[in-house]
């Protein structure tokens, strides 16, 4: 996979949530949104997807205006419409009315000169479990020193 891009990665995803499953994803863009993707100017933060009237939707992703757009700008924060199946997105529908999931951009990448968002369905950690995540990413750092000093 070297012609793989990756522009940005939503980080503080995979500390919110337990990733059940991904998918691939095509987005639709206009002409200044792949110019501002391919020059990074993306923000994954507080993003999610939703399912209306059998469509897939990505909302909250933050794509910076492009410099040199002048009138023909994008909106920042418009909703994106996902390019998957019928069939995934009813399974996904039904798998985030029933067990109380969600869909969570996990990062958008270029692909041969596509861009592609890499969807996830979580589940939401509770702080607990965001806690012991964090003892343990610790206490393996304080293994791998130990290790390292002998």
């Amino acid at each position: 996979m070297s012609d793989l891009k990756v522009v940005t990665e939503n980080r503080q995803a995979r500390h919110n949530y337990f990733i059940e499953e991904k998918f691939e994803a095509g987005i639709i863009l206009t002409g200044t949104e792949i110019k501002s993707i391919r020059a990074g100017r993306v923000n994954l933060k507080d993003s999610y997807a939703e399912i209306a009237a059998g469509e897939i939707w990505v909302v909250q992703m933050h794509i910076a205006p492009y410099e040199q757009g002048n009138r023909f700008n994008h909106n920042p924060l418009r909703r994106r419409k996902l390019l998957l199946h019928k069939t995934q997105i009813r399974k996904l529908g039904a798998q985030v009315q029933q067990q109380g999931m969600t869909l969570v951009p996990l990062r958008l990448y270029i692909v041969r000169g596509l861009a592609k968002v890499e969807l996830g369905l979580c589940k939401g950690k509770k702080t607990y479990d965001k806690r012991a995540a964090i003892a343990e990413r610790d206490a393996k750092r304080d293994m791998e020193r130990v290790l390292r000093g002998r």
